[in-house]
């Protein structure tokens, strides 16, 4: 799974002019399933996206958790993270089908959810979202479960 951790003051998604989802303070996280990911994959990445420290302290370091600050995630899917870029024009066949993708973002979801206890709002799987943030710092983080140790 490929993520892009954005840490917002505000994030919203907007589907057919309605607003679907949106948190204040928190992560914007846009999500990859690509066809090689498995269970493990979203659990590794629920527990790295948890501990991750990326929000300032009082002395303006990079110490804190989104526990720490009570913020929330915004969890939009993004199939073009896995995206092959070797040609002009992006290849996506190496992202997950829809099935499989639904199934570990919802596992994702819910491991960051039940066993991390963050609070989680989604976008709209399959839909055409209009999604826009305040990226604060700015602070963005990528993630590769494939890369990870």
């Amino acid at each position: 799974m490929k993520a892009i951790v954005q840490y917002a003051s505000q994030a919203k998604v907007v589907v057919n002019q309605e607003l679907i989802s949106h948190i204040d303070q928190g992560y914007l996280i846009l999500v990859g399933v690509c066809q090689q990911d498995e269970t493990q994959d979203a659990i590794t990445l629920a527990a790295k996206i948890a501990k991750l420290r990326i929000i300032p302290d009082d002395n303006d370091k990079l110490n804190r958790n989104l526990s720490q600050i009570k913020g929330s995630i915004l969890l939009v899917p993004q199939f073009t993270l896995c995206a092959d870029t070797r040609s002009n024009r992006p290849s996506f066949s190496q992202a997950a089908k829809h099935d499989k993708a639904t199934e570990l973002i919802g596992l994702l979801k819910q491991e960051l959810e039940k066993t991390h206890h963050l609070q989680v709002k989604s976008g709209q799987f399959g839909a055409h979202m209009q999604v826009s943030l305040t990226n604060d710092g700015p602070l963005t983080i990528i993630f590769d479960t494939k890369s990870l140790a």
